[in-house]
């Protein structure tokens, strides 16, 4: 659906992006990630044609966004940083504006118009003005502008940018239902958003691309060990006896400790990435009668996947 091949900017001497290449497949939800001034938006502003590239290329749906740019521009719905409304006009009417540059055909307007309001849950406000409506309302209506004239691609530059944590739920749900019959490009600062939304993840810095895969992937491939959590309850002499049969135990490699709430004692463990010795663990406690209420394993998070790829690429 996308395809970037050494897509490359520069603003003077300054380099936006340099020789990004990656793919986009049909009805993924792709999160693009990085720090400020990454080059996340230089990106996106060139795959929907708002800014030329100084070198490389990139297709969308087959089209080159240079020499058949408004093909691209046909295909693309784009909600920028920065919402494009016309705060003085009511939804519908700027809906209908759109509408019109859009090139919709007057019989279909009106009920393509309707199914972006339903879509995007605007049916309550779609007759007042913009400008009156909620932060978390004016991004629904960036998203009804993008989506309208049913593109086969939507490119969102952080969707819910100053929504409070009630906005932010509704926005992603929206987002989730888009994607599957949509392909999305989503940028977000909000790491958890991008790992509950997007089915892979780029990650950016300094213009250069330094990550693509999915989250699952990111974890395995940079876990260097593996982190389990347990807590029991703390009687009598439990916590030496564990900590004896945790660092008795194969691949074990390194047993910490710490007091927990309601007389529990927690335990962290470090062991080797490529066994899973939580069943072991748990045997071996039951079996010398140590209560044991909880064993989990912690996962990677996306930000510890985010900071990880950014510190060794900065070093």
């Amino acid at each position: 659906m996308i395809r970037v091949e050494n897509l490359t900017k520069y603003y003077g001497e300054t380099v936006g992006v340099r020789d990004l290449n990656f793919q986009v497949e049909t009805g993924e939800v792709l999160g693009f990630l990085g720090p400020n001034g990454a080059g996340k938006t230089t990106t996106m502003k060139m795959l929907t044609c708002y800014l030329p590239p100084s070198a490389g290329t990139a297709k969308v749906s087959g089209f080159d966004i240079i020499e058949q740019s408004m093909e691209v521009r046909k295909r693309i719905g784009y909600l920028p940083e920065r919402n494009p409304l016309y705060t003085e006009m009511s939804v519908r009417a700027y809906l209908g504006f759109v509408a019109r540059v859009k090139g919709i055909r007057p019989p279909a307007q009106r009920g393509q118009i309707d199914g972006v309001i339903e879509r995007c849950g605007l049916e309550t406000v779609h007759r007042r003005t913009i400008e009156k409506l909620s932060k978390g309302y004016q991004q629904r209506v960036g998203i009804a502008q993008a989506i309208l004239g049913d593109p086969e691609i939507l490119i969102l530059d952080e969707p819910t940018l100053g929504l409070d944590p009630k906005q932010i739920i509704e926005i992603r749900q929206l987002i989730r239902n888009l994607g599957g019959e949509k392909t999305v490009v989503l940028s977000s600062h909000i790491l958890p958003e991008v790992s509950q939304v997007c089915n892979r993840v780029i990650i950016i810095n300094h213009g250069e691309l330094i990550a693509v895969d999915t989250p699952d992937n990111l974890r395995s491939r940079l876990a260097k060990a593996a982190i389990l959590r347990l807590a029991f309850r703390d009687e009598g002499d439990a916590a030496a006896r564990a900590s004896r049969i945790l660092e008795s135990i194969k691949g074990v490699l390194i047993v910490r400790q710490e007091p927990g709430g309601d007389n529990a004692r927690i335990f962290t463990v470090e062991c080797a990435p490529d066994r899973d010795i939580r069943e072991e663990i748990a045997r071996a406690l039951v079996g010398e009668r140590i209560p044991l209420l909880e064993l989990y394993r912690e996962e990677l998070s996306l930000e510890d996947i985010f900071l990880q790829l950014v510190t060794e690429e900065v070093s």
